[in-house]
């Protein structure tokens, strides 16, 4: 039997999660979106948008995912090394379940956003990407507080 989690007796609730992943690109590549000059465009901040769209769509992407209000969306970009970027993502909410899969989402769609505007530069001769690669997307925090919990932080 397949449905969705009945959530209809639970209470609204402060709810917050975040997510992080990481894409390996070239040095050049990194070296690239640092300086500003990839061909398409300021890449952390497009990644930033297609992220906070990818939350608010979670819903439509992931079959049994209830729909809730989204109040809040923070994305992050650090480049960890000469190959490395990291993006975290934190969705807030007040809701009778949590954001996990929607910050999971974020993520996964901002470094896939990255991986389209960099892809010129990191094909080799054949057209291949033996360099690129996303990983390590998990949630590494997931809050839940009674409004008054909330409050007082």
């Amino acid at each position: 039997m397949m449905s969705m989690v009945d959530i209809t007796l639970k209470n609204e609730v402060y709810r917050e999660a975040t997510a992080e992943g990481i894409i390996r690109l070239r040095r050049e590549t990194v070296r690239r979106i640092i300086e500003g000059r990839v061909e398409k465009g300021d890449v952390f901040t497009i990644s930033k948008i297609a992220a906070i769209n990818a939350v608010k769509k979670t819903p439509e992407l992931i079959p049994l995912c209830h729909n809730i209000p989204i109040t809040h969306v923070n994305v992050e970009f650090k480049v960890l090394d000469e190959e490395h970027i990291l993006c975290r993502v934190t969705v807030k909410t007040t809701a009778k379940t949590g954001v996990e899969m929607e910050a999971i989402t974020g993520v996964s769609v901002a470094l896939l956003n990255v991986w389209d505007l960099v892809k010129k530069y990191e094909k080799d001769e054949e057209g291949q990407y033996p360099i690129t690669r996303i990983e390590s997307i998990r949630v590494i925090s997931k809050i839940k507080k009674t409004f008054s919990e909330a409050q007082s932080d």
